[in-house]
């Protein structure tokens, strides 16, 4: 052990200067007695620099798991919203088989090059770099910031175009609700929404994520016939009997502001400054 010590102080003198210091300094800890406050002192703050020194290398070692486990979880999310998710389904090989992530630039709806895998939208809208600032009179849905470029999902079945799955965001009563909406190939017919990321109220706004509620949007359009964006939440519950029945779903009750968040979150990102442009490029290759 001692030759191994002077080995060590060969090549590392002031090392070894630190190291006698140290040693010096706790055998003089050491020998206090037990009831010294001196000792109690170090003693306790000797035990918290081995606690975060235990914490930091549990976390290095843990994120890759993390890592992992986040980007299994939007996988979840984003096959729920396809209507591809069962008890049993191995979610990377359902995710592989059947989506195929693109990068569109949302100004000319046009797909963009890129790493498609790391691309991460909520991180591109809070960059300057790679975010746009959306002037007051145009933020609906009161998220200040959008990234110029959104991560969009295609599902394919036998190489064809099942459905497109979009990312949505806006801000609600207490959270911006982060979430997909996914419409059939035609970019016009609504088959889900989830938003799976909220801080709403549990019972009340908080009912955006009830299957419930959700199963309303099914076969809604997002259109009318003018071409605007028309799906939007009712106070209370449609009325099938107006012709404009298919652009409206039943508002959630005792949730007026998250209902309004939610109709202001699908008139900004289906509209012009969003998706529309995307969109109309799918309508027209059919």
């Amino acid at each position: 052990m001692l030759n191994a010590e002077k080995k060590t102080c060969k090549y590392n003198e002031q090392l070894c200067k630190y190291y006698e210091q140290f040693r010096v300094y706790a055998d003089r800890i050491l020998a206090l007695s037990n009831d010294s406050l001196e000792k109690t002192i170090n003693v306790a703050l000797a035990l918290c620099l081995v606690c975060a020194v235990l914490v930091s290398m549990a976390t290095v070692a843990l994120r890759p798991l993390q890592s992992h486990n986040k980007a299994l979880d939007m996988k979840k999310n984003i096959l729920d919203v396809a209507g591809l998710l069962e008890n049993d389904t191995n979610i990377d090989a359902a995710f592989k088989d059947r989506i195929e992530a693109k990068l569109v630039d949302l100004a000319t709806g046009e797909y963009v090059d890129g790493d498609v895998d790391e691309y991460d939208q909520r991180k591109a809208a809070k960059d300057p770099a790679t975010n746009e600032v959306i002037p007051v009179e145009k933020d609906i849905a009161s998220i200040r910031m959008k990234a110029k470029v959104a991560k969009v999902f295609l599902v394919k079945d036998a190489g064809k175009l099942q459905s497109i799955i979009l990312p949505i965001n806006g801000y609600g009563l207490w959270s911006t609700m982060y979430g997909f909406l996914a419409l059939e190939a035609d970019g016009q017919t609504v088959q889900s929404i989830n938003l799976y990321d909220q801080g709403e109220t549990p019972g009340l706004g908080g009912e955006v994520v009830n299957p419930n509620w959700r199963a309303l949007w099914k076969g809604k359009k997002v259109y009318g016939d003018n071409g605007e964006v028309a799906l939007t939440l009712v106070k209370g519950t449609v009325d099938t009997s107006r012709p404009d029945a298919v652009n409206k779903v039943d508002g959630l009750a005792g949730a007026t502001l998250t209902s309004r968040g939610v109709s202001n979150l699908i008139l900004y990102w289906m509209g012009p400054e969003g998706f529309a442009p995307y969109l109309n490029k799918i309508k027209s290759n059919g």
